[in-house]
C-alpha cells in the first residue's frame, strides 16, 4: 500500500485513510486531517517550499528504521512566550522517528532525539512551520549563520523601538495640550485636526514597528490558537480602532483617544523584548566564550617545513607545531618536546599542567611556555572542546521537570487573559456611570497588556542555562535541567573508594627493617621487585626511586605465583612476598597490604602498602556532610581496608567486599532506606550503580562508561568540585523558585488590580502604558535574577 506524507503536519499517511486530497500544480495531496487540508489551501506554497519536489510526498516509502538515535539541536525564531513550547514540542514529538523533543524558550532552540533513517531535516522544518508561525533558522549547523540572524533580528528591534519611542513622545504631548503652555493657545477647533495627525503618526508604529506581534497573531488564529502576540494585538487595535473611530466619524468630537497609549503600548513592549534578547543572549555566555577557544588556524609540518592552514584543514594524524602562546587546534599526543598547558578551559584549574613526549593535549587549550610537535588524534567536531559544548549547548536546551507545570499553566493562559478581559470590559460598561465605553476600552486593554506568560516561560530555562555554563566553566559538566534538580533533591551520596575516594594504586606507607636499615631494606627488595610487573612491586620500585635508593643487579630471578618472588642479589638470596604468620598483622588491621623481605633466608623486615585516599577526599567528605548529606562508601575490598579508609574520611558508613556486579543493588538498599541517592564513580563496573542511582556523578579522570551513564561529569577529577556541584544545583533551584514566585505572584496580583480591583476602595485605576511598562519589565527581572547565578560562589 502506497504511503505518502501530508505536507503540512509532516504525518505519514497511508492511501485510503486519508481524511481528504487536494490537487495543486498536477499533483495530489494526500492529508491526515480536514485542518491541515484547510491550511494547505490557504498557503499551499509555503508548505511546499519545504520539499525539495513534489514527488517527496511519497518518499518515507523509501526510508527504513534504525537502531540508531541523532540528536539535533534546532535554532527556532518566531516564539513570543511559553506557550509557543509547547505547540512546537507538540509538533516535533508527533514525528514518526521522534524518541524526545525539548524546546527551550530562554535559548530558543529545540533539541530533537531521533531516529535518522526515518527523519531528516526538512521533516523537522515542516513540523516546526506547521505548529504556527515559527521556523527554523537556516544553515543551523553553523553558530556563524545563527548568530548573525539573531544579530540582525536584535538590530531591526533596536530601530522599530527607537522609532516607536519618539512617536509615543510626541503623541503624548499633543494628548498633553492643555496642560503645556506652548501648546494649551491652540484653538479647540483644531483638536480634529490633532487627532487626525496622531492617528497618521501612530498607524506606522502599530503595523510597522508592531508588525510581528499582528503576524503572530494571526498566524496562531489560523491554528486556532493563541499566544502572548494575541494579547498585544488585541490590546493595542482595540484602543487603536476605537480611537481612529472617534477622529473619521462625526458626532464623537468630544470622546478620548488612546493612540499616545497605542503608540507607548507598543513602545514599551518592544523595550522589554530588547532587553530581553540582550539578557537572553547573556546566558548563553558559556558557549560564546568555550566556541571563542577554538584557534582559526593550525601550523602543520610536512616534509620538514611549517605550513599554516585553516583549521578545517586539520586531518587526524597531522603532525602539527605549537609554539609558545598558541592555542592548540587539535587533540593529540606530544612526539617531540615538552612545556606546560593552561587546561583551565577543560578543567577550571588555574595551574598549568606539565606535558612531554606522550602526553596527551587538547584543542582549545593554551600552550604556556615551550614548543613541541604533536600527532592529531581528533579532530573538528569529535576534539573534547567541541564535545564539550555539544553536551552544554544540548543540557541547556533541556528541561527541569518543574518547567513543565510553568508550561501546562501557561497553555491555558492566554485564552484565560482573553477572557477575564472581556469580562472586564462587560463588567466596567454594564456598572459604570453612564456606561462608559472610555472605562470599558481602558481596562479591558490594560487586562490584556499586563498579562504576561512570557515570565512564566523564562523562569526556569534561563536559571538553568546560566546555572549550566556556570557548571561548565568550574569544570562541572552538568547533562541538563534535570539533573540540576535531582542534585539539589539528594540525601545521601555514595563513594566508590577504590580510583575515587583513592589514589586507585599502591603507594608504600611503612617501612619497618629487622636488623639492617631501612636503605638497605627497600635496596634489595626494590631490587628484585623491578624485574615484575605486579602493582604492589611496581610501588616499592617508586618509593624506593624517589628516596633516591638505587636497585642492583639481579640473578636467578623468579616468580612464584602465590608466593612471592625471589632472586639473588649482590651474592645474597632475597625473597618478598606475602607473610604466611602473623607477620605485620598490626598494619594488616590497618588496612594495609604486608610484604615480608628476607635476605639470605633471614627475616629482615617489612614494608606496608595502602591504596591512601586522595589529597583532598577528607575536605570533600567534610563538606558534604556540612551541607547535612549523609556520606557512604562501597568497596570490593574487605572489611579492615575499608574500614581504615572510612576512618581516615571521616566517613561512619561503609560497604566492604561488595562485587562490581552488586553494586547497584548496594545503591538500592540506601534508596529504600529513605531519601534520593547520589552515586559517585569512576570505573566501568561503577556504570549500573551510577545509572541506579537518583544522580550518578562521574569523575572525569575516569572511563567513558562511567562518563556516559552519569548524570554529572567532574572534568578535573578533583573531588573538592563535587560539593561545588551540590552548591550549584541548590543555587538553581533557589533562583527558579524565586522566578516562578515571582512570575505566578506577578500574573496573581498585575491581572485583578489592571481589571479595576483597586477602584472600589481606592478609585484607582490602571493606566494601559503602565501596564505595558509593568509587562515587559516582569520578564526582564527573571532573566535578571538569573543572571545573578554567574556571581554566585560555589
Amino acid at each position: 500500500m502506497m504511503e505518502h506524507r501530508d505536507p503540512v503536519c509532516g504525518m505519514t499517511v497511508q492511501e485510503g485513510s486519508e481524511v481528504g486530497t487536494y490537487g495543486y500544480k498536477g499533483e495530489v495531496y494526500y492529508f491526515c486531517s480536514a485542518p491541515c487540508i484547510e491550511r494547505f489551501r490557504a498557503e499551499p506554497e509555503r508548505f511546499l517550499s519545504l520539499h525539495a519536489a513534489p514527488e517527496e510526498t511519497a518518499r518515507h516509502t523509501d526510508r527504513k528504521a534504525t537502531s540508531q538515535i541523532k540528536t539535533v539541536i534546532l535554532p527556532i525564531e518566531g516564539m513570543s512566550c511559553a506557550s509557543c513550547v509547547t505547540k512546537i514540542e507538540k509538533s516535533l514529538s508527533g514525528l514518526e522517528g521522534v524518541s524526545s523533543a525539548s524546546v527551550n524558550f530562554g535559548t530558543e532552540k529545540a533539541v530533537v532525539r531521533y531516529d535518522p533513517g526515518l527523519l531528516d531535516m526538512t521533516d523537522f522544518k515542516l513540523a516546526v512551520a506547521s505548529a504556527g508561525a515559527y521556523s527554523v533558522i537556516e544553515d543551523q549547523g553553523n553558530e556563524g549563520k545563527e548568530g548573525e540572524e539573531r544579530l540582525r533580528a536584535f538590530r531591526l528591534l533596536r530601530t522599530k523601538f527607537i522609532f516607536s519611542l519618539a512617536v509615543a513622545a510626541v503623541t503624548m504631548l499633543l494628548g498633553m495640550k492643555d496642560m503645556l503652555p506652548a501648546l494649551r493657545d491652540i484653538p479647540s477647533s483644531y483638536d480634529r485636526m490633532i487627532d487626525f495627525a496622531m492617528m497618521v503618526l501612530t498607524t506606522p508604529v502599530l503595523f510597522w514597528a508592531g508588525e510581528q506581534f499582528f503576524r503572530g497573531a494571526y498566524q496562531e488564529a489560523r491554528h486556532l490558537s493563541t499566544n502572548m502576540d494575541t494579547l498585544i494585538a488585541l490590546g493595542t487595535s482595540v484602543a487603536y480602532v476605537y480611537s481612529a473611530a472617534v477622529t473619521l466619524l462625526p458626532g464623537h468630537a468630544a470622546a478620548n483617544v488612546y493612540f499616545d497609549t497605542t503608540a507607548w503600548i507598543v513602545a514599551l513592549i518592544l523595550l522589554g523584548r530588547l532587553l530581553e534578547a540582550y539578557s537572553k543572549g547573556k546566558t548563553t555566555d558559556t558557549i560564546k566564550s568555550l566556541m571563542a577557544l577554538r584557534p582559526q588556524t593550525a601550523r602543520l609540518v610536512r616534509e620538514g617545513k611549517e605550513i599554516e592552514v585553516g583549521i578545517g584543514e586539520v586531518r587526524i594524524n597531522d603532525v602539527v607545531r605549537v609554539k609558545p602562546g598558541d592555542r592548540i587546534p587539535a587533540d593529540g599526543m606530544i612526539e617531540d618536546g615538552a612545556s606546560t598547558i593552561d587546561e583551565s578551559m577543560l578543567t577550571g584549574e588555574s595551574i598549568p599542567v606539565e606535558k612531554g613526549s606522550g602526553s596527551e593535549v587538547f584543542a582549545g587549550t593554551i600552550n604556556s611556555s615551550g614548543s613541541f610537535v604533536f600527532k592529531a588524534t581528533k579532530v573538528g567536531s569529535d576534539t573534547a572542546l567541541s564535545q564539550i559544548i555539544r553536551m552544554v549547548a544540548e543540557a541547556q536546551g533541556s528541561k527541569a521537570p518543574v518547567e513543565k507545570l510553568a508550561d501546562r499553566v501557561a497553555g491555558y493562559f492566554v485564552p484565560a487573559v482573553i477572557a477575564v478581559a472581556l469580562l472586564t470590559a462587560a463588567l466596567w460598561y454594564g456598572f459604570s456611570p453612564q456606561h462608559s465605553v472610555s472605562l470599558a476600552l481602558t481596562n479591558l486593554v490594560s487586562v490584556l497588556i499586563i498579562a504576561c506568560p512570557c515570565a512564566l516561560g523564562l523562569a526556569t530555562p534561563t536559571a538553568v542555562m546560566v546555572g549550566i555554563g556556570k557548571g561548565a566553566q568550574h569544570g562541572i559538566l552538568i547533562k541538563g535541567g534535570e539533573s540540576l534538580e535531582k542534585a539539589h533533591g539528594i540525601s545521601t551520596i555514595v563513594f566508590d573508594k577504590t580510583g575515587t575516594l583513592t589514589q586507585g594504586k599502591p603507594v608504600v606507607t611503612d617501612v619497618i627493617p629487622s636488623g639492617i636499615d631501612s636503605e638497605t631494606l627497600l635496596a634489595y627488595a626494590a631490587s628484585v621487585e623491578s624485574l615484575s610487573e605486579h602493582p604492589l612491586a611496581q610501588a616499592v620500585v617508586r618509593y624506593a626511586s624517589r628516596n633516591n635508593i638505587a636497585t642492583r643487579r639481579v640473578e636467578g630471578f623468579r616468580s612464584e605465583t602465590g608466593s612471592g618472588v625471589r632472586g639473588t642479589v649482590e651474592g645474597r638470596a632475597v625473597w618478598v612476598g606475602r607473610p604466611s604468620d602473623e607477620t605485620g598483622s598490626g598494619l594488616a588491621r590497618d588496612g594495609k597490604t604486608v610484604l615480608a623481605v628476607k635476605i639470605g633466608d633471614v627475616p629482615s623486615g617489612i614494608i606496608g602498602l595502602q591504596d591512601v585516599p586522595k589529597s583532598d577526599a577528607h575536605e570533600t567528605v567534610s563538606a558534604l556532610k556540612e551541607r547535612g548529606m549523609k556520606v557512604a562508601m562501597i568497596t570490593g575490598d574487605n572489611r579492615y581496608t575499608a574500614s581504615a579508609i572510612a576512618s581516615l574520611l571521616g566517613i561512619d558508613d561503609f560497604k566492604a567486599g561488595v562485587l562490581p556486579g552488586d553494586k547497584a543493588d548496594a545503591i538500592k538498599r540506601y534508596q529504600q532506606a529513605g531519601g534520593k541517592t547520589a552515586m559517585v564513580g569512576d570505573g566501568i563496573n561503577d556504570a549500573p550503580a551510577l545509572m541506579t542511582a537518583d544522580l550518578g556523578i562521574a569523575i572525569g579522570s575516569g572511563t567513558d562508561v562511567a562518563i556516559e551513564a552519569s548524570d554529572i561529569t567532574i572534568i578535573s577529577g578533583e573531588l573538592t568540585t563535587v560539593p561545588r556541584a551540590m552548591r550549584l544545583a541548590g543555587a538553581t533551584m533557589s533562583t527558579i523558585r524565586q522566578n516562578l514566585f515571582w512570575a505566578f505572584f506577578y500574573n496573581i496580583i498585575a491581572i485583578p488590580i489592571a481589571a479595576g480591583a483597586l477602584y472600589p476602595a481606592f478609585h484607582i485605576l490602571l493606566n494601559p502604558v503602565i501596564a505595558a511598562f509593568a509587562m515587559a519589565f516582569s520578564s526582564v527581572t527573571v532573566v535578571l535574577n538569573s543572571l545573578r547565578l554567574k556571581k554566585t560562589k560555589i
